[in-house]
């Protein structure tokens, strides 16, 4: 069975036990988890296991297939079908999940703009990087940039909630711009997670995000650069 992402239904859970399914070395795959594997651009979790007073530092977490993969700092002393204790870092996870609702807002409002695709980004705690198949020149890039941040801060302050839910495919797809990722494919699966930023976004995306636009705070604008003819690339963080 593929591991069982529990954020998919709450993101603002932090704890949680699961299951041991299988270890190879320090590495170790469980039934269920709350830590959000590196994925989509978005960086992964961290925290610690516990199990028996033992504590383990959650270095890293990969997705392998269908299944996330926790790395720890050394090989435990627990076993396959042991249960353990799992905690996140919630202050790093809360930073990715306002940044991660932040690209959504400012890729919706690229898209609207210019019909613009997000072809590449990263997310980490300290910002968030964006790719879009733009084609402006570089004296125009920067302030195309910042005047979508200003949109998206407006967007921000309204206070807009953040539904999740599922739908199954046939559905997903009659929805316009459902995909925003430039050359991908719609995810596989019968059923999609969907991500709604109620009159300015609907997606399928599998990661954590806030409830409200207003937990992102202030959008902040840090530097723009073209990376060739079609590929413009856009640098913000959140604050406080």
């Amino acid at each position: 069975m593929p591991t069982k992402f529990l954020y998919w239904w709450d993101s603002y859970r932090r704890e949680f036990d699961a299951v041991v399914v299988r270890i190879n070395g320090n590495r170790v795959w469980l039934d269920q988890t709350m830590f959000h594997p590196r994925s989509g651009g978005v960086s992964n979790d961290t925290g610690k296991l516990t199990w028996q007073g033992e504590e383990y530092v959650v270095k890293e977490v990969v997705k392998e297939g269908e299944d996330a993969v926790h790395l720890l700092d050394r090989e435990p002393r627990f076993k396959v079908g042991d249960t353990v204790h799992g905690v996140i870092d919630w202050e790093r996870r809360y930073r990715l999940m306002r940044l991660h609702t932040a690209t959504h807002i400012i890729a919706a409002l690229a898209y609207r703009k210019y019909n613009a695709l997000v072809t590449g980004g990263e997310i980490t705690p300290e910002y968030a990087r964006d790719d879009y198949n733009l084609a402006l020149s570089s004296d125009a890039l920067r302030k195309a940039f910042q005047d979508l941040i200003t949109e998206a801060n407006e967007v921000v302050k309204r206070g807009i909630p953040v539904k999740v839910y599922f739908l199954k495919r046939e559905e997903a797809l009659k929805i316009p711009g459902i995909v925003k990722l430039a050359e991908r494919e719609p995810p596989p699966g019968e059923e999609w997670r969907i991500v709604e930023i109620e009159g300015i976004d609907v997606q399928a995306d599998g990661g954590p995000h806030v409830a409200n636009t207003r937990e992102i705070g202030e959008i902040v604008f840090l530097k723009s650069e073209s990376r060739g003819k079609d590929k413009k690339r856009v640098y913000y963080t959140v604050k406080p």
